[in-house]
């Protein structure tokens, strides 16, 4: 007992303070992007065909949909001008899909609240069934590290449960693969109302590099209608729980 008092007292405050701070973030995270088209030379296309999922395109001007972007760093790479850059810019989760498309110059619209009468239901107990609906485990694996100490969820009243019956929303992973089809609608079924539905990382949103593949159904919202999108693949920790926190008015 007394070692482990040492251990603590040397290790010292372990949790992150974020929301109440900035977010530490590492030097090469990447996150909301910035366009400037007036840098794009005519007719060039190098982002475009980088991009290894359609995710950057020209339409009345250069947009990057976060639904579909991998977060990679290739679209950057290839532009000869600096017209993508992707900044350190933790905060990007929405509550509608069309607001995951970033165009330069349009209104950056986040994730809202789902309202003062569900806010009211929520905001001290928030309780989520997480389904990995045939992921990688990428996404599985930093949702996960949201319950240990460093970041340690629980403190906002929001925890990660293993049965559907005692969970207020369901937490989505994977592009819902054919095999994972039932069991994803089978889980929703059994959450009682109100419920909540969250998408979380690129698969989840639209299929990720999955997408088109005859045994995928590119993302929930395919079958059910989701609450609040969180891009990424995989979405880093704090992208996740500041899309949490918005949820619940927290933000």
């Amino acid at each position: 007992m007394l070692k482990a008092t040492l251990e603590r007292i040397r290790q010292k405050h372990r949790t992150t303070r974020y929301p109440a701070e900035p977010a530490s973030l590492p030097e090469l995270f990447r996150g909301y992007p910035q366009l400037d088209p007036a840098r794009c030379p005519p007719g060039c296309t190098c982002c475009t065909e980088a991009c290894p999922v359609a995710a950057i395109y020209h339409a009345n001007g250069l947009a990057v949909d976060l639904g579909k972007c991998l977060f990679c760093p290739e679209c950057e790479r290839a532009c000869p001008t600096g017209a993508v850059r992707f900044t350190a810019d933790e905060k990007l989760a929405t509550s509608e899909r069309e607001d995951l498309v970033v165009r330069e110059g349009e209104e950056r619209r986040l994730a809202h609240d789902l309202g003062k009468e569900l806010v009211s239901l929520y905001g001290r107990s928030f309780k989520l069934r997480e389904v990995s609906a045939g992921g990688c485990n990428a996404c599985e694996a930093d949702t996960n590290v949201l319950s240990t100490v460093g970041y340690d969820l629980g403190r906002f009243g929001i925890q990660f449960v293993a049965s559907p019956r005692h969970a207020d929303g369901m937490f989505v992973t994977g592009p819902v693969t054919e095999n994972m089809r039932i069991a994803l609608l089978k889980t929703w079924e059994a959450i009682p109302g109100p419920k909540v539905l969250i998408a979380a990382g690129a698969c989840a949103i639209d299929g990720g590099p999955f997408h088109g593949h005859h045994e995928v159904h590119d993302g929930v919202d395919t079958f059910l209608p989701v609450d609040l999108y969180i891009p990424g693949c995989p979405p880093h920790p704090l992208t996740i729980l500041d899309g949490l926190l918005r949820l619940l008015g927290r933000r």
